[in-house]
């Protein structure tokens, strides 16, 4: 994950943390299916982004990494956990 952290600008980390917080919230709600919660991920961080620092460019694009960096950073944790579990 720390590959895809050099494409997010540093004012931008705080999305990732609050954005794995909401999507782990969103996966315990049973009446939200499990292919939007990236959806929701994806527009909570746009509108964070363009609060925190104004709608630009730069707050759509960090935006945008920042859900990608949440997402790949939670399945890669996943996936490995459950290839560790398999193991044993």
């Amino acid at each position: 994950m720390g590959d895809f952290l050099q494409f997010l600008n540093e004012n931008y980390y705080f999305l990732v943390p609050v954005l794995w917080i909401i999507g782990y919230a969103l996966k315990q709600t049973p009446h939200i299916p499990d292919w939007s919660i990236i959806w929701v991920l994806f527009a909570i961080s746009l509108f964070l982004a363009c609060f925190a620092f104004g709608l630009n460019v730069q707050a759509i694009t960090n935006g945008i990494v920042a859900t990608g960096v949440a997402v790949f950073g939670q399945q890669a944790v996943k996936q490995t956990l459950e290839a560790v579990n398999l193991r044993k």
